[in-house]
């Protein structure tokens, strides 16, 4: 428990100059492991039945979707905003805007106008095979629509990272609630989990009722999903909270309780992840799988993705922070490459599906084949571009 003379110095500490600390190998390897689930997202997702572009399906695919697509982004959004806080604590703001737009500008706007057309070209020669590249690029980028793929995240980060930069100039004291609650993570993870719950109810639940699970702000390639985006800037800032100071005395803490209860957070994760699948079970075979919902029904449906992913998020922390392999794993190889990988795979993985297309092979073997050549190719070809003067700067 933490003293109130503890407490009355967590303010300080947090805003503070941090010092420089070496790079902490579980959250690396958790933020990698991300990457690589989103790359089994999209190897599977055309083989189920939310994504089913191809004549091949299997059910326990959906298995995973349903598990990833409520959790991964968020996740990833946390991940990111840990280190956002000394960050900009550290930097001129002028510097702090340079380095982002640099890191997270520059790949979205190149991604945006090579990656993102190649990717789509592969799905929309499928309905016109006579469609030039040429042709299809020119009509995304001036008539639209122009899809962003996943490298939507890439510049909501962006639009994070600006925003914290601004809320820091305020006050540098507004993470130091969150703070005080990731220290007393240390012996109580359940007190953290409760705060990223009831956080993510206030902002996720009204948004998922208004807007609905279909809902996207888009204007040319910058894109979201309307009901979630206040819930990644919640597990942003909460990120941000916990990086702020005292990371090694916190919820994220290997000698805390969070690792020793790790097979405790997978079972508390099956709970929620078993109730949307009953709800899902209601949506297909009770109400008929309408087009629009009922309010009840996103607001059963909205908090067990909330409790769940909330759950999952500390269940994987908790497995990295009790791994003691020393090294390198495939995870350490892949990390400098992770941001990259992500960056690149969205094409290679689309073509090779479209290559795919007309085997009459299991839905199982498509998706394993695709996989683990998304991760090569993808891997090869950001570790060649990383070799270009400069590039290591932005990948």
């Amino acid at each position: 428990m933490i003293t109130m003379s503890h407490s009355a110095a967590i303010g300080a500490e947090a805003h503070a100059a941090p010092k420089s600390k070496a790079r902490n190998l579980s959250l690396d390897r958790a933020r990698t492991f991300l990457t690589l689930v989103v790359l089994l997202h999209h190897a599977v997702i055309p083989y189920t039945h939310f994504g089913h572009t191809d004549p091949a399906s299997w059910a326990g695919f959906d298995v995973i979707v349903l598990a990833t697509d409520s959790f991964f982004m968020a996740m990833f959004f946390f991940l990111s905003g840990l280190f956002t806080w000394p960050g900009i604590a550290r930097k001129a703001p002028s510097v702090f805007l340079r380095d982002r737009l640099l890191r997270l500008g520059l790949p979205f706007a190149i991604a945006a106008f090579t990656v993102i057309p190649l990717a789509y070209y592969a799905l929309a020669l499928r309905q016109q095979p006579e469609l030039a590249f040429a042709a299809f690029w020119w009509n995304m980028v001036t008539a639209g629509p122009w899809p962003s793929g996943p490298i939507w995240f890439v510049w909501v980060l962006l639009a994070f990272d600006l925003t914290a930069s601004l809320l820091y100039r305020v006050s540098a004291h507004l993470v130091d609630p969150g703070n005080r609650i990731s220290l007393r993570g240390f012996e109580q993870p359940a007190v953290f989990w409760l705060m990223l719950v009831a956080v993510s109810v206030i902002v996720y639940l009204p948004a998922l009722l208004y807007f609905g699970t279909n809902k996207w702000f888009e204007f040319g390639p910058f894109s979201v999903q309307a009901s979630r985006v206040l819930l990644y800037f919640a597990y942003f800032f909460i990120g941000a909270s916990v990086g702020a100071a005292n990371f090694d005395r916190g919820i994220l803490s290997a000698e805390g309780r969070l690792p020793k209860d790790r097979w405790l957070w997978v079972i508390i994760t099956l709970i929620p992840y078993c109730l949307m699948w009953c709800m899902i079970y209601i949506k297909r075979e009770i109400l008929g799988n309408p087009d629009h919902l009922p309010h009840w029904y996103h607001l059963f449906y909205g908090t067990f993705l909330v409790l769940f992913s909330a759950s999952i998020l500390l269940a994987i922390l908790a497995f990295f922070l009790h791994s003691k392999a020393p090294g390198p794993t495939l995870l350490d190889r892949m990390q400098a490459d992770a941001y990259g990988i992500f960056l690149v795979h969205y094409p290679i993985a689309l073509w090779i599906q479209y290559a795919l297309f007309d085997y009459e092979l299991p839905a199982i073997v498509k998706a394993a084949v695709g996989f683990v050549l998304t991760v090569i190719l993808s891997w090869g070809l950001t570790a060649a571009l990383r070799r270009i003067p400069g590039a290591s700067h932005v990948l």
